[in-house]
């Protein structure tokens, strides 16, 4: 068996998403509304890429160095300056326009009108992982929306999947340098049981040998840890969330088996199974590494 070791983000990647959130919403009834708007965003997404263009498109040959080295092709450092962050919003909203609720609606209203400094600056603190201010807390998911739009769109453009990342970056995304949303463990015979990370941002996917921390590399005081129903019936509002927790630096990065739900697709399985992140949160031994651009709290 040999499985790929980096995985470029298919092009019906944000179409696939969106279904799984609407499945996610009709199975967990207490996110149902947040999760069905999810599923709508994601579908703007997909409608953003498939019928709107950046101003700003590379030539494939302009990634060749950076292949060739093992950096990065799509640093987000080095291309933040030039994506078109308005367009690729303008392109969002206008997908979401008719399918977002009246919640939704001010938070669009107040997108459009906002400069491209403005814009850039908020694109700046949701690539850096940043809460950013309490005023604008609301409008960094869309943005960032826009952004995963932009990154998919130009990870599309390069000419082959870089090579697996190694040394101490092996645990960032090979082709923008984001840090994992999550990560899954793959069932098909050419990858059954290989872990993958998968970007917050591009949604790449690379491999990292299981059992080891996401974030320190370490596997002495790793531990698994999930919800458990209340009941041994079997309850359909279950996720298959697990933390993989460390103890030797404190962080868990969240882990989804394929073999527990062959459908499940990281991200959207993050949003769904929020309420182990509170559960670790008020327990207060883990702090979490997995970073979702559509889920700004406060720091």
């Amino acid at each position: 068996m040999h499985p790929s070791e980096v995985r470029l983000p298919a092009e019906d990647h944000f179409a696939r998403r969106a279904r799984r959130l609407q499945q996610l919403a009709e199975r967990h009834e207490p996110l149902g509304e947040f999760l069905g708007f999810m599923a709508r965003l994601a579908h703007a997404q997909q409608a953003a890429l498939e019928r709107a263009s950046s101003s700003w498109q590379p030539e494939p040959a302009a990634f060749d160095l950076a292949l060739e080295h093992g950096v990065p092709p799509l640093n987000i450092q080095a291309l933040q300056g030039d994506i078109d962050i308005q367009g690729e919003l303008e392109a969002l909203l206008d997908a979401l326009e008719l399918h977002a609720g009246e919640a939704q609606r001010p938070l669009l209203a107040a997108l459009r009108t906002r400069s491209e400094q403005s814009l850039r600056q908020l694109a700046g603190q949701v690539l850096a992982g940043e809460s950013g201010e309490a005023p604008t807390r609301g409008l960094m998911p869309l943005v960032g929306a826009a952004l995963q739009v932009a990154w998919h769109r130009l990870a599309h453009r390069l000419p082959q999947a870089p090579a697996r990342p190694s040394a101490e970056v092996r645990t960032l995304c090979p082709c923008c340098g984001s840090p994992p949303v999550a990560s899954l463990i793959e069932t098909d015979a050419s990858c059954s049981g290989v872990r993958y990370l998968q970007c917050s941002l591009c949604a790449t996917q690379w491999y990292l040998e299981r059992s080891i921390c996401s974030v320190c590399e370490q596997s002495g005081k790793l531990d698994y840890l999930s919800l458990t129903p209340n009941t041994d019936e079997e309850d359909d509002n279950a996720t298959v969330a697990q933390a993989e927790a460390c103890g030797d630096c404190g962080s868990y990065l969240k882990i989804f088996p394929r073999a527990l739900d062959a459908d499940v697709e990281p991200l959207a399985d993050d949003l769904a199974s929020l309420a182990l992140d509170l559960l670790l949160g008020e327990e207060g031994r883990y702090r979490r590494s997995g970073f979702n651009p559509l889920l700004i709290a406060e720091g």
